[in-house]
């Protein structure tokens, strides 16, 4: 499996995902729950390549990322052992919050996909701030204004 790619130009991010047993149900495919951690992974991972740990941000920023909602369209199922790629890109880019469309691929497959709303909140108040200027920046050049996945 390959390992994470940076944004292309067209700012999509792609994050390799193996399909381990404690990821599948009973019968044997990925349990519904797990690509929201899937999700997360990749956007915590698209992050930290364009130079933003959570932890550091929270430490030297006071702020931390919440998702506030979302909407999920399940397909087809993965399977252990499956080796899959979440697709993310930001389709909405506001003062202290963000959209992001992402999908879960399998050979090029859909499988799954979400659109998920993230709000930047100070981490002891847990109010919603605006988004340090530096990441504001990075992702507005990366924001792809395109409609849902």
């Amino acid at each position: 499996m390959s390992a994470a790619q940076p944004a292309s130009p067209s700012g999509e991010f792609h994050f390799p995902v193996r399909v381990y047993y404690e990821d599948t149900d009973a019968g044997g495919v990925v349990y519904y729950a797990n690509y929201l951690k899937f999700f997360e992974r990749a956007r915590t991972e698209w992050l930290r390549s364009l130079g933003f740990g959570q932890t550091a941000l929270a430490e030297s920023t006071g702020c931390i990322f919440i998702v506030r909602g979302l909407d999920m369209q399940y397909r087809k199922p993965a399977r252990l052992d499956d080796h899959l790629v979440i697709a993310s890109r930001v389709s909405r880019l506001g003062k202290a919050s963000m959209d992001f469309s992402q999908t879960c691929l399998r050979d090029g497959e859909l499988l799954a996909s979400g659109q998920v709303q993230v709000g930047c909140v100070d981490r002891h108040s847990l109010r919603p701030t605006a988004m340090p200027i530096g990441i504001a920046a990075a992702l507005a050049r990366l924001e792809s204004p395109v409609a849902p996945i």
